[in-house]
């Protein structure tokens, strides 16, 4: 009995049927690596704009602590802060989250790392991305930021408030203690989460939580 053998024509077809799929998948994240090109720095090299967005991460067990994710950019927010490339923080994260109140923490780390407490304000409802740069932009009037994340999160966040009217840069946060298996789940991860941002920027959705507009960010510019 011959075994059979798919033909050249067969797996040429199934090659091309498998590239064009990959291509589909990765779009939305080759979109928004084009429309943030140029727009993500080191800290080092950062420019400086007057107010530091931190997005929000889960929280170390029993909730008091960041994650190695989260400390690497508050780190990175706090050495903006000392070197004077910004004035003001907005943390941003879920203050209600599954690992405990995110907002909070970060303020108290940055508070505890250098940064003046009349200098950082909390949205404790940043949710996701999307609701991270819409309420920067509609409730606290932040018009111009820096973006500090992680590099596999950056193109997504500034490719989201520059499309909300943030005049938005990216600084990469480090990950000192992070595992390499994270780091790769969550880079794997952007590829789903580039897909959920065009739908939120193609449908301009409100944010989770609409709040009327808060002067604290302008408060804390002020000398």
């Amino acid at each position: 009995m011959r075994r059979w053998r798919p033909t050249g024509r067969l797996v040429r077809w199934l090659a091309v049927t498998g590239l064009i799929i990959a291509l589909a998948l990765l779009a939305p994240t080759a979109w928004l690596g084009v429309t943030a090109a140029g727009h993500v720095y080191d800290p080092d090299g950062s420019p400086r704009a007057p107010v530091v967005i931190v997005f929000g991460a889960q929280l170390a067990p029993g909730g008091t602590e960041p994650k190695p994710f989260l400390r690497g950019r508050l780190d990175t927010a706090a050495e903006l802060v000392r070197a004077g490339r910004a004035k003001a923080v907005l943390v941003s994260g879920d203050a209600h989250g599954s690992s405990g109140n995110e907002v909070s923490v970060m303020s108290r780390y940055l508070a505890a790392h250098g940064v003046p407490s009349r200098r950082i304000v909390a949205d404790g409802y940043g949710r996701d991305s999307f609701d991270t740069c819409r309420r920067a932009h509609d409730v606290y009037g932040v018009r111009r930021a820096l973006l500090v994340s992680q590099g596999f999160h950056l193109p997504r966040a500034v490719a989201l408030c520059r499309g909300l009217g943030i005049d938005a840069d990216g600084v990469a946060a480090r990950c000192d203690g992070c595992q390499s298996w994270t780091l790769g789940f969550n880079t794997a991860r952007e590829v789903p989460a580039g897909w959920k941002a065009v739908y939120d920027r193609a449908s301009d959705r409100p944010p989770a939580v609409s709040s009327p507009a808060n002067l604290e960010v302008a408060a804390a510019l002020r000398d």
